[in-house]
């Protein structure tokens, strides 16, 4: 039984399996290009994230539509620079995309039905400034939820911005002890909220665990170390990490749910079937899913093999991800994954500040 219910030649009527038989299981795709949303939604998709990586691939992807409005947006506001214009495209690509998410965004009550952003990579060491953006960006529109890292500044800036009435997408994550401290963020915030009065509603935050890119990063370590993991171990630590965490959530009672980010394999997706989650994996990978046979079943809280965890144990990095104690907050800033994905998005923000200078000024 295949996990989507159709073809990909009749993928506008199709629904993933996995949503329609555990609808606890929500579906966001990974990338706010209203094209590839709109066809996302025709498999039963109720959300959408972003990253600075993804919006600028979406721009950069379909010049024939920005360069032109990048264009005019200069023509408007000529004192802007590159940055700036670069920063409104990206929140012009997200009102859109949310559009398209209204109806999912009223059918849940605000559970579902998000637009994700993603505050400037470049605001990672500034607790302020990020709370302000995010401040900023969530009045783009009714349903937007937007991205802070989880680093040491970014959970200060987390439980401020909830406070302040910001539906979280919590991002720059890859491990347990960074879930949990997240969703302890998010839960100080909602409870100084209610003490103060404040307006109660549901906001839909969710703690992204980057699954993917703790498999990259371990990866690197045992290659970096000559560690001999067994042959594909590796490729459940990001899984077995978002299991752990998810049994946390659950087991806590945090009103924020677990987000499955940077697909590596199918894995992250069918092994999460049947948990009040979120998958958000990106297009490419839902069409795959869509073409291959895959079992479809209640997998969430099958435990990942012992013998499995036991080698990855020997990676000194998987047992700082894997245990809810395995590092402080203040070590969140150096681990491995952290810093290669925020030069990742720091790199991202760059070559969205060329691709709008080479509109400004083309060369001779």
């Amino acid at each position: 039984m295949s996990i989507l219910t159709a073809p990909v030649a009749t993928e506008g009527s199709s629904l993933l399996r996995g949503t329609r038989l555990f609808p606890d299981t929500a579906l966001w795709n990974d990338s706010a290009d209203p094209a590839e949303l709109s066809r996302s939604i025709g498999f039963g998709a109720v959300g959408a994230t972003c990253n600075p990586v993804i919006a600028y691939t979406a721009i950069s992807g379909n010049l024939d539509v920005w360069a032109p409005r990048i264009a005019q947006l200069a023509a408007e506001h000529p004192t802007w620079g590159e940055s700036r214009l670069g920063w409104k495209a990206v929140e012009l690509l997200s009102i859109e995309a949310a559009k398209l998410l209204e109806p999912a965004f009223h059918a849940s009550g605000g559970r579902n039905g998000r637009l994700s952003i993603q505050t400037d990579p470049r605001l990672h060491r500034d607790a302020e400034a990020l709370v302000e953006q995010a401040v900023q960006f969530s009045h783009l529109a009714e349903n937007i939820i937007v991205k802070i890292p989880a680093t040491s500044v970014g959970i200060r800036a987390i439980e401020e911005a909830t406070y302040r009435g910001v539906s979280i997408n919590v991002t720059v994550s890859f491990t347990v002890p960074q879930a949990v401290q997240a969703a302890e963020a998010i839960e100080r915030g909602l409870n100084r909220r209610a003490a103060d009065g404040l307006p109660e509603r549901e906001f839909g935050s969710v703690v992204t665990l980057m699954g993917g890119r703790l498999d990259d990063w371990l990866k690197q370590v045992a290659d970096r170390n000559r560690l001999l993991i067994e042959p594909g171990h590796v490729d459940w630590a990001g899984v077995a990490a978002l299991k752990r965490a998810y049994g946390i959530f659950q087991d806590r009672g945090y009103r924020a749910r677990i987000l499955s980010a940077a697909f590596r394999s199918a894995l992250q997706w069918s092994e999460l079937l049947g948990g009040d989650l979120v998958v958000s994996p990106p297009f490419d990978w839902q069409l795959r899913i869509n073409e291959n046979d895959l079992p479809v079943e209640r997998r969430i809280d099958i435990p990942v093999d012992q013998r499995i965890i036991a080698s990855l144990q020997t990676i000194p990095d998987f047992r700082r991800a894997y245990e809810p104690d395995g590092m402080t907050v203040q070590e969140f800033d150096d681990f491995g994954a952290t810093r290669a994905t925020l030069r990742q998005f720091l790199d991202a923000d760059a070559k969205l500040d060329a691709l709008v200078r080479n509109i400004l000024i083309p060369a001779p």
